[in-house]
């Protein structure tokens, strides 16, 4: 037992090695792809691109492709920079949607330039993303396009609302859902096209990267109260009138004793209501309703995973559900 312990624990480490290596590879990619034609463009291009970031998107690219002992590297390499890029692109735009200030703890380029910028920016990342998914093929190109769409329709789903007579906290599952989920579920997905997963294979990871991207933004959403290293000053979405996974449940209570919080989280709020809010949130069950329920979630993630070969590959696939969860503690 100890000797298969020992064989496992060696593996996981030449797959963390392997994907270190491979990180590199993707952010000099990200930079060569941000390049533009004037010192300009390459500036505002790679003003959030190059400014860090989890790179989630392309970790799960790679660890999906590892169910083979030996992926083509440069296709990795390839649909690491396709999601990354469509990820990054759409920040530009959700800034100027947003009328963001900061981004990943730097000026948001609409705010550094103007909202015409930042939004051709965007543009011109969404470009270098196709044309990096063309070298992989016409199944990939179909699904990175399906995929744009859902983002964008979960983009506009947002700016809309609710219609009236909908459940708010559906329809912000069903954002989330779009916005994110989706461009994780394809990234799972490419590692998987890339490794020449069966199509049972590839379905399992579709859905588990579906719900591990919910959970992901879920889990975010939810460090923006209790405080965390999500790039945001906590409290910013009290702050914009933003209501998520936590102020949605509460919304839902008719205890009156929630009377003065579900007031402030149903509006925009100055600083002295967000440390209100922040300090009544905190102490509030319904903290832990919305940590159950993301745990919930990453359980659902986890059992997606069952038809995958045994090994390091999956093991770090599982190990996600965890980390999504404890970040919220």
């Amino acid at each position: 037992m100890a000797d298969e312990r020992s064989v496992d624990e060696a593996a996981d480490e030449a797959l963390r090695r392997w994907g270190e290596r491979m990180l590199a590879r993707v952010d000099e990619g990200l930079r060569e792809a941000a390049a533009g034609d004037t010192p300009f463009v390459t500036e505002v291009a790679r003003h959030v691109t190059m400014a860090g970031g989890k790179r989630f998107r392309p970790m799960l690219v790679m660890l999906a492709s590892r169910l083979v002992d030996a992926p083509d590297e440069d296709d990795v390499v390839r649909a690491c920079l396709v999601v990354e890029l469509t990820h990054v692109a759409s920040l530009y735009h959700d800034d100027v949607m947003d009328e963001a200030v900061l981004r990943r703890g730097a000026p948001s380029a609409n705010v550094r330039w103007r909202n015409s910028i930042a939004i051709m920016a965007g543009d011109f990342l969404f470009s270098r993303a196709s044309s990096q998914v063309i070298a992989l093929g016409i199944d990939f190109i179909e699904l990175q396009a399906a995929t744009f769409a859902r983002l964008v329709q979960g983009q506009i789903a947002e700016l809309v609302g609710p219609v009236d007579g909908a459940d708010p906290l559906a329809h912000y599952l069903q954002v989330v859902t779009d916005k994110t989920g989706s461009l994780i579920a394809t990234s799972a997905r490419f590692g998987g096209m890339v490794a020449g997963a069966d199509d049972e294979v590839l379905d399992a990871l579709t859905r588990y990267g579906e719900e591990i991207g919910v959970v992901f933004q879920l889990s975010d959403d939810l460090i923006d109260i209790t405080g965390g290293t999500t790039g945001k000053t906590p409290g910013t979405d009290l702050r914009e009138g933003v209501r998520t996974l936590a102020t949605l449940m509460l919304g839902r209570s008719a205890d009156p004793a929630d009377a003065e919080l579900r007031d402030l989280v149903s509006r925009p709020l100055d600083d002295a209501e967000v440390a209100r809010a922040l300090e009544l949130l905190r102490h509030h069950p319904v903290m832990d309703e919305a940590r159950a329920e993301i745990a919930r979630r990453a359980a659902r993630a986890r059992s997606h995973l069952a038809p995958l070969p045994d090994g390091p590959a999956k093991r770090a696939l599982t190990g996600l559900c965890d980390t999504v969860v404890t970040r919220t503690a």
